[in-house]
């Protein structure tokens, strides 16, 4: 696996660590389809790896990721398909997730700057968030009308509470890296642009750990923690259907790009 089997991800290996960077083409590092397929690929093509410990997930210096792009164009195209293939089209962000949860050797998010909407959806995913101290995590999408989705929402809960969970999604506001780890969202702070050398040092640990014993405690902590899940969430790809169909998340898409407040309806 080399870096000229991706196009939005670079890859860099270190005996049993690997990290993986976006390579992006704007600068807030969108989630585009192409992005998001590539991070499902890669994590699937790594579940066959028997010799990673370690794998870290990065942005840039100034952003990890600003969430799912509202101006791709698959996306809009997608938007006037029929319902059976609009259905099969939302299922790419729960299965990245997956993916990525799925992985065995421990993962851990370097995050600097902003981390937005699905990128949170990505990082709840992996063990482990470090994140810069003057880092901000946000997850806007009910500000815009739509359902928070890629069953994120029970990761959420077992992170930080049903409560808190309910103040990070319904009142949408953008929370300091201080709050997000006072809750549990974020495990380590680190001074900023330090985040990445913090996850590496994290990745080191886990590299000196016998491999085997750690992939083993890794699944039986996450089944413990997380085996209704996907019973709770396996219909939010749906709802985000429904949520994005109404004149609500139309108002709420509109009002954002226009900077201006949203006038919200319940239609």
């Amino acid at each position: 696996m080399t870096n000229g089997d991706w196009k939005h991800l670079k890859l860099s290996r270190t005996g049993r660590i690997l990290e993986i960077s976006f390579v992006s083409n704007n600068k807030i590092n969108a989630l585009t389809t192409a992005v998001m397929r590539e991070l499902h690929d890669i994590a699937v093509a790594l579940q066959d790896d028997s010799e990673l410990n370690a794998i870290v997930l990065t942005g840039s210096e100034t952003v990890f990721s600003g969430g799912l792009d509202l101006k791709d164009e698959q996306l809009r195209e997608m938007s006037k398909a029929g319902l059976a293939e609009r259905r099969k089209f939302v299922q790419l962000g729960p299965k990245m997730c997956a993916a990525w949860e799925q992985l065995e050797p421990v993962t851990i998010a370097a995050i600097e700057g902003w981390c937005i909407g699905g990128g949170v959806a990505l990082v709840s995913a992996l063990d482990w968030r470090v994140a810069a101290s003057d880092a901000t995590i946000q997850v806007p999408e009910l500000k815009i009308g739509m359902n928070m989705s890629w069953q994120s929402v029970p990761r959420f809960v077992n992170l930080i509470g049903p409560a808190r969970t309910k103040q990070l999604l319904i009142l949408a506001q953008a929370l300091p890296a201080a709050t997000a780890l006072e809750w549990g969202l974020i495990d380590r702070l680190a001074e900023p642009g330090e985040a990445l050398a913090c996850a590496r040092d994290l990745a080191r640990q886990v590299a000196a750990m016998p491999p085997v014993p750690v992939r083993m405690c890794k699944q039986a902590i996450h089944q413990a923690a997380a085996s209704l899940n996907h019973a709770t969430s396996y219909m939010d790809a749906d709802q985000f259907l429904l949520a994005n169909s109404s004149e609500d998340s139309r108002e709420g898409i509109a009002a954002l790009f226009e900077k201006r407040p949203a006038r919200f309806t319940g239609r």
